[in-house]
């Protein structure tokens, strides 16, 4: 008759090793530049963004109505309708309307330079 330790140590650790390698998180994208980060930080907190979100780093960016934006750089979705990409994170932030007509994300009236920028700073949010 085996003891508990004894079984423990008969296990093969390899299902336990195939386990933990499927939950490990892929390597972070490397994003290319769409903007200038810093000025896309000065935008997102002068746009009042930080009133919806939750935004790391950013003093009273507590809102509860967006998703927080912690991590948005290892994101593989924007608003959970388009694959995060810059050009698609570019849109979403410009034009969020057209791209889910009737949700919570106002047009905000920016320029594509302001929104290349915003996205910038968004994918430095690790």
């Amino acid at each position: 008759m085996l003891d508990g330790t004894a079984v423990i140590r008969s296990l093969s650790p390899l299902p336990l090793l195939l386990a933990l390698a499927a939950c490990a998180q892929p390597d972070r994208p490397h994003w290319p530049v769409v903007g200038d980060a810093a000025s896309g930080r000065v935008w997102t907190e002068r746009m009042g963004c930080g009133s919806c979100h939750i935004i790391p780093g950013m003093e009273n960016a507590t809102g509860l109505v967006g998703p927080p934006l912690i991590h948005f750089s290892r994101r593989t979705m924007v608003a959970g309708y388009l694959p995060n990409t810059p050009p698609n994170l570019v849109r979403w932030i410009k034009e969020p309307q057209a791209v889910a007509p009737g949700n919570a994300m106002p047009n905000a009236g920016l320029s594509e330079g302001q929104a290349r920028d915003i996205a910038a700073y968004l994918y430095t949010l690790d």
